[in-house]
């Protein structure tokens, strides 16, 4: 079960090792992560973005062919559009790249110092704690059919009153099924919880 207090307590710890920041994209599934979390210089995030550095990132697509570790220096990496020395202007001079779990779920993880590399023992700790990451947020392999019938009504545009109405229970009860499969897909909002049910083929 996903518990947010200890996720966010991981996240605190990952800050602590990357001084210059993070960006951890939970479960990427046709391209698109189920959670992604960034602290890096929000400069950096922005010219990233303009310069559609993602599809050219050299530890993006070594993350999606390899698992493990890597540091960001490691030589046998292409990077032809001198991506890695265009971070290192905005402060991102040293970094670590985690890459873990199957191909169609895959977790990949940047960690940045300005300062010094990222040692072997800090590497092994940003390792252990992405897997953890990523196992705590394993997307669910089904929902309850009580929680699939609540979501399909409000996905169908019924409003509480209603779909409590055509389920045959308090709009209460309702809405504790909401809240139970918002729970159990990680999601902060219903229309998110729904489109994350149709995207993991639960609805």
């Amino acid at each position: 079960m996903f518990e947010k207090s200890v996720f966010d307590r991981e996240l605190r710890v990952l800050d602590s090792l990357a001084p210059q920041g993070y960006n951890i994209g939970l479960h990427i599934r046709f391209t698109s992560p189920l959670m992604t979390f960034q602290t890096y210089d929000p400069e950096w995030l922005v010219y990233y973005t303009e310069h559609g550095y993602v599809l050219r990132d050299p530890m993006v697509a070594w993350g999606f062919s390899t698992t493990g570790a890597t540091r960001w220096s490691n030589q046998t990496i292409p990077d032809p559009f001198g991506i890695l020395k265009e971070a290192a202007r905005f402060g991102l001079r040293y970094g670590v790249t985690i890459s873990w779990g199957p191909i169609t779920s895959r977790t990949i993880a940047s960690a940045a110092r300005a300062d010094r590399e990222f040692e072997d023992a800090e590497i092994a700790k940003i390792e252990s704690l992405v897997r953890r990451l990523h196992d705590m947020t394993e997307p669910p392999q089904e929902l309850t059919k009580a929680q699939i019938e609540a979501l399909k009504c409000i996905a169908d545009g019924d409003r509480h009153a209603a779909a409590a109405g055509k389920l045959g229970i308090s709009e209460s009860a309702l809405k504790a099924r909401l809240a139970s499969a918002r729970e159990r897909l990680m999601a902060r909002t219903t229309a998110e919880a729904i489109q994350r049910a149709k995207d993991y083929r639960l609805l």
